[in-house]
């Protein structure tokens, strides 16, 4: 019996998938679990859209995950949530983020779809002003994700941390491109650990 893994959230699950011929996986940390559970009866479905907020994936929860009936699902959102604070002056409040986020958590649950993971939302800060974006907003929707992890008994993975051990020479670049976006590596380096934790999920 083959189980359903399905990544949802922004242009880091993204990765391209849109427009990727092979398997609509997208070249990011999707494909590298893809091809690390090849023949094991595990089917990797990717429904990042880059943009998207904790809003967004609200609003197309039913289309992009439920009808799909997924065995496990995985979000990862959050930075865009606090990127258009900067960029566009377009705030998410931590409030809001919680609000919107339980909102999936239950529907999924109320779904019937237990195998929930929450992916911590991360920024790698490359310069001063992503250290302000982390400290002053990001943060808080980091302690949001945990803790509704907490609450309603999901996985949690602790990307920022992750990540930020995993930089090499002290240069930030080499887990992540812009502070945001991961390198190659970084890619890499969140397959595995979604691997190490999720791997009792999908008896592999």
């Amino acid at each position: 019996m083959s189980t359903t893994a399905l990544f949802i959230g922004d242009s880091i699950t993204d990765a391209g998938r849109r427009t990727d011929p092979s398997g609509h996986l997208g070249a990011g940390y999707v494909r590298h679990i893809a091809a690390i559970t090849a023949g094991n009866s595990i089917e990797i479905v990717n429904r990042g859209i880059g943009g998207d907020r904790i809003c967004d994936l609200r609003r197309r929860w039913d289309e992009d995950c439920l009808q799909l009936a997924p065995d496990v699902v995985t979000i990862l959102v959050g930075v865009n949530d606090t990127w258009r604070r900067y960029t566009e002056n377009d705030p998410t409040t931590a409030d809001s983020y919680r609000h919107d986020y339980i909102d999936i958590v239950k529907r999924t649950q109320d779904a019937g779809i237990s195998q929930i993971i929450i992916l911590e939302p991360f920024v790698i800060p490359i310069n001063a002003e992503q250290r302000t974006w982390k400290s002053d907003d990001l943060d808080a929707k980091r302690a949001v994700a945990r803790e509704i992890a907490d609450e309603h008994g999901l996985l949690f993975i602790p990307l920022q941390t992750i990540l930020a051990d995993a930089i090499t020479d002290d240069d930030p670049h080499t887990v992540v491109e812009d502070g945001v976006h991961p390198s190659a590596v970084g890619h890499e380096t969140i397959a595995h650990a979604w691997l190490q934790h999720a791997r009792a999920l999908l008896s592999v």
